[in-house]
């Protein structure tokens, strides 16, 4: 019986996305919240009446597995079809009048198998003028490809499979060019991607702020207090406490923490009115054309306000600004709307503004506001991304960047862009892989999987002796590549690109070229081992291992690569290529520190057959290797409560460890060994280093610290992986060097007994079957327990 997902993860995202919607104080991220809640909601609704059944190789009704899916997070799918999309006004153009089917999508689908629809596409086929973005936009250009090449049958059985969605899918690619990196190039993203970013930067709400004060508000503030030191009789009021020396005692208005004037537009709320002020008072003289500054200003304040809304100083109620702008408010003529009180507070606002900054005009207030024009004169990083952006329109949106220094160069006015800024233009840069890891472009095995494609894309079209054929193969390759993973159950498998009905029709005239199989070969291993080098403490995830198992069919070098599986849906057994890579892994690790350290077995194994094949699962299941692998997880079944999933991340750590998660297959089959030889202790230290830093970080919460001492025993088996190939003498230095770490960092309660145990079985020893060395203290280290893990600190 197939099994289904639960519906309580789904709920839990839609709960999530409605309070984002509701709660955040941005308006674009309300959108996006209120959009995936829609997602959301659907996937609940389809799961509800029958029409999804999350967890199937085909989980929306009367779907086949080729159609693209649009797919929420966790590999939900929501039932919408990416390849349904309106018509476009260009291609409803084309149909005439009259034309047969029941749909508009229908209508044109079915003028594309015209003669003019064809005509139509084999120009775009032979001109490269197309752009697949989804993988069924390929489908229509391989039909015509095929008549075009006198396979009539084939390209009708193409279209009768095709034919049950012509009404919805959208089956020819729209128009214009899909620019490629040449050569051995990839690239993270297209420049128009990272020009849109690039166009929606905004400085930070401070900073934006502190820049309106000190371009808009200060000099409308300065001319305020010029209008109102006008009308003083005498010398301009002065804190009699105060002395202009900016080293003095500064005033405030009761409470010693806060000054009385803060340096914005009207500062802090001003003591109120009395002794402590010297010199003449305001509303005694009012000069020719003080009536109409007095207008021109309030007009001026008025546009202001309605333009500039980052900063709220200049409004507070109780400072210099407020109590003058409400004063001059009042004042059309003369003060005689002023109370005797009104008047004090004007005097005292520019008390304090003089006393700190000095009088309208003279030097000193000049060489403050001087100081903060140039401040505000300095480009933002959003102005300056702007910069970057109007620079990146001169590159095809679609396409990428030959070089970064046009982009990245020093403004006209000469001032530099910020590193992070470059950081983000280098994601559409065409480069070697190489370079985009060391540029901190590609920071992960994830992020490498997504523009690996780029590079298998041509190895595989390479085997098509058509160039434009082999030019759609690959647009067609990356596009797939592009699609979301679906959650899978009962040993399910993603859909592999040779389903695609228009991708199986042309396996006939694909041709295995030895050098295509070479290249391939060569991009595997030059990939696995900067996978290796780059990020040495993560196993490769399963994107990555999707695009390694392509590169080694393309190079001839079928290997068992396995995924990594989500404890919370294992389903109890393995499909036999697991068995598979643990036979090798024995084979390949045997006698090895690997091998002693987590006590590896010898395969084949005598107490069960190699595999059966499931009716339930409709494939061959490896039962011996689930048993081994359940029968060796005791060793962290140590009683608690934390139910199943945790139970399942025990025999799932030691299916990872029996088969190394892939790095003994992909060593052997590429004869990697003298590489590793090399750089095993530098991998292994990196690690270490990793791993010491992580352990001693704090956590927040008890979830977070199991999840990341789960990553830290990856890691960990990782180095003990690469210490393997090392000799003795440079995996006890390796030991030794972790010790002084650990104690450096005073995690010797913690952490020593793992380290212990690696020094143990480095010497010679070997763990007993709970994981404890023979003679000694010291633990094995594994990431997944059942009860409370020896290595985490208390609960904060």
């Amino acid at each position: 019986m197939a099994h289904e997902a639960s519906p309580g993860y789904a709920y839990g995202q839609l709960e999530r996305a409605l309070r984002t919607a509701a709660s955040a104080k941005d308006g674009a991220t309300r959108r996006r919240a209120r959009a995936k809640a829609g997602r959301w909601q659907e996937v609940l609704t389809g799961m509800a009446d029958g029409t999804l059944k999350i967890g199937s190789h085909t989980p929306v009704a009367d779907t086949p597995a080729w159609v693209t899916l649009e797919v929420a997070h966790g590999g939900f799918a929501t039932g919408r079809y990416l390849a349904e999309v309106p018509v476009r006004p260009d291609e409803a153009a084309a149909v005439p009048p009259g034309a047969p089917g029941t749909t508009e999508r229908e209508r044109l689908n079915l003028w594309s198998l015209t003669d003019a629809g064809l005509a139509a596409l084999r120009a775009a086929l032979a001109t490269e003028a197309y752009r697949v973005e989804v993988p069924e936009d390929a489908a229509f250009l391989v039909v015509a490809w095929l008549l075009d090449h006198g396979h009539a049958e084939a390209a009708l059985d193409l279209v009768a499979e095709l034919r049950p969605l012509l009404h919805r899918l959208r089956l020819a690619p729209p128009p214009g060019a899909a620019p490629r990196p040449p050569g051995a190039l990839v690239r993270l993203s297209t420049v128009g991607e990272v020009r849109a970013g690039m166009a929606a930067a905004t400085p930070r709400p401070p900073i934006a702020a502190m820049l309106e004060t000190l371009r808009v508000w200060n000099p409308l503030f300065d001319r305020l207090v010029a209008l109102w030191a006008e009308t003083v009789d005498g010398d301009l009021p002065r804190l009699a406490d105060s002395t202009t020396d900016s080293n003095q005692p500064r005033p405030t208005d009761g409470n010693p923490r806060r000054p009385a004037d803060s340096g914005i537009p009207g500062g802090g709320p001003p003591r109120p009115t009395g002794s402590g002020v010297t010199g003449g008072w305001p509303c005694r003289v009012w000069p020719a054309g003080w009536a109409q500054r007095r207008a021109q200003w309030l007009a001026d304040y008025a546009t202001a306000s309605a333009r500039h809304t980052a900063s709220t100083a200049h409004v507070h109620p109780k400072g210099n600004f407020a109590r003058l702008h409400r004063a001059l408010l009042a004042c059309e003529h003369d003060s005689a709307r002023l109370t005797g009180r009104d008047v004090g507070w004007v005097r005292r606002a520019l008390a304090n503004t003089v006393t700190k900054h000095g009088a309208p005009g003279s030097e000193r207030r000049a060489a403050l506001r001087s100081v903060q024009a140039e401040v505000a004169a300095r480009p933002t990083h959003a102005e300056l991304a702007a910069v970057l952006a109007g620079r990146l329109d001169r590159y095809p949106a679609d396409g990428g960047l030959p070089a970064l220094d046009p982009v990245a160069a020093e403004t006209e006015a000469g001032h530099a862009i910020p590193a992070h800024l470059v950081a983000k233009a280098a994601r559409a840069l065409e480069a070697p892989i190489e370079e985009l890891v060391a540029r901190g472009v590609i920071t992960s095995g994830d992020v490498l999987a997504t523009v690996l494609p780029q590079i298998t894309a041509q190895l595989l079209a390479a085997n098509f002796e058509d160039e434009a054929l082999a030019a759609l193969y690959a647009q067609a390759y990356a596009a797939f590549r592009r699609r979301r993973g679906l959650l899978l159950l009962d040993l399910e498998h993603q859909v592999r690109f040779d389903e695609l009905p228009w991708v199986r029709a042309l396996e006939p005239f694909r041709v295995r070229r030895p050098d295509s199989a070479r290249a391939a070969r060569q991009t595997l291993s030059q990939t696995v081992l900067l996978a290796l080098g780059s990020f040495p403490q993560a196993i490769l995830p399963n994107t990555l291992v999707r695009e390694l198992g392509a590169l080694a069919k393309q190079a001839g070098l079928p290997m068992p690569l396995v995924e990594e599986v989500a404890a919370d849906i294992f389903m109890g057994t393995f499909t036999a290529k697991w068995r598979t890579a643990a036979e090798i892994t024995s084979r390949v690790m045997a006698g090895t520190l690997y091998a002693r350290y987590y006590d590896l077995p010898a395969w084949p194994s005598p107490e069960a057959p190699r595999s059966r094949w499931s009716r339930a699962m409709g494939k061959r299941t490896a039962d011996d290797f689930a048993a081994v692998c359940t029968a060796r997880a005791t060793e962290a079944r140590t009683g608690g409560r934390r139910g199943f999933v945790a139970a399942n991340g025990t025999v799932l750590e030691q299916s990872q460890i029996l088969t190394t998660h892939n790095l003994a297959v992909l060593v052997e089959t590429l004869g990697l060994r003298p590489r590793l030889r090399e750089a095993g202790p530098d991998l292994a230290a990196e690690v270490f280093t990793w791993v010491v830093r992580r352990v001693a970080m704090r956590v927040s919460h008890h979830h977070e610290g199991l999840q990341r001492i789960k990553n830290v025993a990856y890691a960990w088996r990782q180095a003990i992986f690469f210490l393997s190939f090392c000799a003795p003498a440079d995996q006890q230095a390796a030991v030794d060097r972790l010790g002084e770490r650990v104690r450096e960092a005073g995690l010797e309660d913690r952490f020593g007994p793992a380290v212990t145990g690696l020094a143990h079985v480095v010497a010679g020893g070997r763990f007993t079957t709970d994981g404890r060395p023979e003679t000694g203290p010291g633990r094995r280290l594994l990431g997944w327990t059942t009860g409370t893990h020896w290595c985490l600190p208390e609960s904060p």
